[in-house]
């Protein structure tokens, strides 16, 4: 693997070396990689600067919509925590948990929440050599004041990091150590489409705030993994949880008023899936953006070039039920948001 301010050889010309192999698209391949593509106008036809800072825009008020159920059961949780302790000192149990959100605007949080619970990093004094020039024309070209976000390394081979709230933009291993600097641009402007909109904020209330929901879901599994492993303690433990969560949707049914919490104690079976068409639909929102950026072509290649190195299909693989609960879309599925945003025919592209 080669290093990020020296990515193809050690007299840091942009060729490969004499026993390396070259990125996809590199011009030894026979079809080498376009010039920076134009920026492209938005959609009032104009440039796209601090876009971010006008009001949330659709992408960011579905992070709304996602957050219902999983604030929902961290409040479950927070209030049978409260209940365990006593309802005398459990309300302050409560009250700190919906208090704690004036933390998130603490820099120090998301730092926190980076490191310990995405599995983040921060750059390397080489790494930020080479992110710094492609990260720094990137901001300009979307007009985002430098130093509003914070670049970080996710240790994956995937093309893009996972979305994360707030300030925080990651990106793989495997974009910063196999893009040109053209191509890392690219695939940094998905990143950043992602926290553009007013996403920032909102995004991380909704995280800050499903903490507990996701600790449960920790637990569950852990649980479901150890059903598997020792059946006869799996069957005991698991007709509780199953006879303990009837009892309570029977006990929503009975004595609530109107169907909202009936519905509310089925989210765990009705919002995996909307959830995951969410997490779909912001993947292409964010491939949107960065097209409108100018970005639309070279982003293709990032993704055409991952496939070929990964030998990955275009289209989903695995069962129906994989496919409804997959978070991201296709490769093919991206390609066509990308070519439909940028108004480009796909004979533009590049020869793949």
């Amino acid at each position: 693997m080669t290093g990020p301010g020296d990515p193809y050889n050690q007299n840091g010309a942009e060729g490969p070396g004499p026993n390396q192999v070259p990125p996809p698209g590199h011009p030894e391949h026979g079809h080498p990689f376009p010039p920076r593509p134009p920026q492209l106008p938005g959609p009032d036809g104009t440039r796209s600067d601090h876009r971010d800072r006008a009001l949330p825009e659709a992408s960011a008020w579905t992070a709304l919509l996602s957050a219902v159920p999983w604030f929902f059961w961290s409040l479950v949780l927070v209030v049978w925590v409260a209940g365990a302790i006593g309802f005398g000192w459990g309300w302050i149990v409560i009250a700190v948990w919906i208090l704690s959100g004036a933390l998130i605007f603490a820099p120090s949080t998301e730092e926190l929440l980076a490191k310990h619970l995405f599995r983040l990093r921060k750059p390397t004094l080489i790494e930020q050599q080479r992110l710094a020039p492609v990260w720094h024309q990137l901001l300009q070209r979307a007009g985002v004041v430098h130093g509003r976000f914070s670049l970080w390394i996710q240790e994956s081979d995937e093309v893009n990091a996972t979305p994360t709230p707030g300030h925080t933009v990651g990106v793989t291993r495997w974009a910063l150590y196999t893009l040109p600097p053209q191509h890392l641009e690219a695939a940094l402007a998905h990143e950043l489409s992602h926290h553009l909109g007013g996403r920032a904020w909102l995004s991380l209330i909704d995280f800050w705030y499903s903490i507990p929901a996701r600790g449960g879901l920790i637990v569950v599994r852990a649980v479901a993994r150890l059903m598997r492993r020792v059946p006869a303690l799996g069957c005991v433990i698991g007709g509780f949880m199953v006879m303990a969560y009837a009892g309570i949707v029977l006990a929503a049914i009975t004595f609530g008023h109107g169907y909202v919490w009936p519905i509310l104690f089925l989210t765990p079976f009705i919002a995996p899936p909307l959830l995951a068409w969410l997490s779909r639909w912001r993947v292409k929102e964010a491939d949107k953006k960065a097209a409108m950026l100018g970005y639309g072509t070279t982003l293709v290649q990032v993704l055409y070039g991952w496939q070929m190195q990964h030998q990955q299909s275009l289209g989903r693989d695995g069962s129906r039920r994989a496919q409804v609960m997959s978070s991201t879309p296709s490769l093919v599925e991206r390609v066509h948001t990308i070519e439909q945003a940028a108004g480009i025919p796909p004979a533009a592209w590049g020869n793949h």
